[in-house]
């Protein structure tokens, strides 16, 4: 469980003095321990950290995961295939896509970064996937790079009961083995990795304040789950080296999973993005710990009523189910709560102080983390970033950068 300290709030309001809010930053000696921390689970495993770049969206900060992790940092899981055409410009390389695209505009883009010598590889669960990709790369006269996605959600029940997220349509072994047989016979592509991201172990929260009971079972399926998932993902990686399938890359986990994740002896890489960040979400797990990173500051525009100060902008939502947990979460000064009618709103956004804190006046700083990790990017051309108690440089993100991709 994390607790950030509330002097963090008076060094960061000093630091930012005569800024113009809204604006959003990133702590570098928060950022670098969650790095050092990233490259230690996997010590001694023989695994490789590939980075989710959805995660961090800054060109600059994604450099710094790479420079200041070493060796055990290899490669980028990106989310769109125009962003990794961006990123090849930028000098990155041995990307995976990790979701499924056959419009042309993507398809061309493949093939042509393909042809240029780019180690670029593409999701696919399906055989109008690999028949889509097969076509383009025998008129493009190349070979394409697939990689596999299988559905790594925890079913005890059989289809009575699905634990995690809907992705691929692939589960078992005969589903998996019967696809890439069939891409066997196909020009044009090649089957050369297997992912399976364990979303039910790696994104929820089982260490909660107040929660004890519930963390204990979150705690005894995540166990389970990871047992199954991982009996289940060595047999399917056994079948296909049966089938004559060698795998370069075996892909598995994510940032709430690095730990277990690594122990699989079938994995050969794990993932790893909301570490860096440590937004909201990723505050409460048991067996990992990371070091909130990333900010956003408002400033205080109104006190409207006794205990109550209103900032201005916030609306600042994350994706996925729609609750309190999508909210931006007011970490400084400490104790902050919304106003249950309003919540975060796109102009103001009210907050009822606690008892203890600050004299908060107009003008003042409220420091949010978002929810995610690089959704807080989307709104935000630049991050400032922060070593100690000063502004060490500023960076865009992909948005400062002119893009949005998705």
């Amino acid at each position: 469980m994390i607790r950030i300290p509330g002097t963090d709030y008076l060094r960061y309001k000093s630091v930012f003095h005569g800024c113009r809010f809204p604006l959003a930053f990133v702590d570098l000696d928060h950022f670098d321990r969650n790095i050092a921390y990233v490259a230690d689970t996997c010590k001694g495993t023989g695994k490789t950290i590939r980075v989710a770049s959805k995660s961090i969206r800054s060109p600059a900060l994604l450099r710094r995961v790479f420079e200041k992790g070493g060796d055990v940092f290899q490669g980028i899981l990106a989310f769109t295939m125009e962003e990794a055409e961006f990123l090849i410009e930028n000098g990155f390389d041995d990307i995976i896509v990790a979701y499924p695209s056959i419009q042309p505009p993507d398809v061309k883009i493949f093939t042509e970064n393909t042809r240029q010598g780019a180690r670029l590889s593409l999701m696919a669960d399906s055989f109008d996937h690999l028949t889509a990709l097969s076509r383009a790369g025998v008129a493009a006269g190349v070979i394409l790079n697939i990689c596999l996605d299988v559905d790594m959600s925890y079913r005890p029940l059989g289809s009575r009961l699905h634990l995690g997220v809907r992705r691929s349509p692939l589960r078992s072994v005969k589903d998996v083995l019967a696809l890439a047989l069939a891409a066997k016979d196909l020009p044009g592509i090649r089957i050369v990795s297997l992912m399976g991201y364990e979303a039910q172990v790696a994104s929820v929260n089982d260490d909660l304040p107040g929660h004890a009971v519930k963390n204990t079972l979150t705690r005894w399926f995540k166990k389970n789950s990871a047992r199954e998932l991982a009996k289940r993902r060595g047999e399917i990686v056994r079948a296909l080296a049966d089938a004559g399938i060698t795998l370069e890359v075996v892909n598995g986990g994510g940032s709430g999973s690095l730990i277990s994740t690594a122990r699989d002896p079938s994995v050969t890489e794990v993932t790893a993005g909301s570490a860096f960040f440590a937004p909201g979400l990723f505050h409460y797990f048991h067996q990992v710990t990371f070091q909130p990173a990333a900010f956003f500051g408002l400033q205080v525009v109104r006190r409207p009523a006794p205990g109550i100060v209103t900032c201005q902008g916030g609306g600042y939502t994350a994706s996925g189910e729609a609750g309190p947990s999508r909210l931006p979460w007011p970490v400084l000064p400490r104790g902050l709560k919304y106003i249950g009618m309003e919540g975060a709103g796109e102009v103001q956004t009210p907050l009822v102080l606690p008892k203890d804190a600050p004299v908060l006046e107009a003008g003042d700083p409220v420091f949010f983390q978002h929810a995610k990790a690089g959704e807080l990017c989307e709104r935000f051309n630049r991050l400032y970033l922060v070593k100690g108690k000063k502004i060490a440089d500023e960076v865009p993100t992909y948005r400062g950068e002119g893009h949005a991709f998705l």
